[in-house]
């Protein structure tokens, strides 16, 4: 099944499936099914790192472009939010990734937030100046007061 694997990757998943409901355990390719396990961990967690550094950079386009604000920015904050509720309540065990990742993520979205807004990177403080909890919270957007 090796040569599947690398060449037709859904009919390998088809079969490893069918290997594992049968009880064919000798028949499956155990590397590659431990990679890709754990690919799917990885996947998760990017997926919630992904979403944090979108609602980060939208959190500070909100804040430091009040009169640009626009429903995108704000359905985009939403679904952010959204999707990353949605892979906590799959993963429980992932709860706190968001908070793991918060200044990776922030800064990441600091220097996109510079790169789409002309802002100077040096204008966005060097540090996350939001908590997870709001960052997180769906009634809660900063203001532009708050700088």
């Amino acid at each position: 099944m090796n040569g599947t694997y690398k060449t037709d990757f859904n009919l390998w998943i088809e079969q490893t499936a069918q290997l594992l409901r049968s009880h064919r355990w000798q028949e499956v390719d155990v590397k590659y099914l431990i990679e890709e396990v754990e690919g799917l961990g990885k996947s998760e967690r990017r997926a919630i790192a992904s979403q944090l550094i979108r609602l980060l950079l939208h959190l500070l386009k909100w804040q430091y472009q009040p009169q640009r604000r626009s429903d995108s920015w704000l359905d985009s904050i939403t679904d952010s939010r959204t999707q990353i509720e949605l892979a906590i309540e799959d993963s429980p065990s992932l709860k706190s990734y968001p908070t793991e990742q918060l200044e990776e993520s922030y800064q990441r979205a600091r220097r996109q937030a510079a790169k789409q807004t002309g802002i100077l990177v040096s204008v966005f403080p060097e540090e996350c100046p939001y908590s997870v909890d709001l960052v997180l919270n769906e009634d809660w957007l900063p203001e532009a007061s708050d700088i």
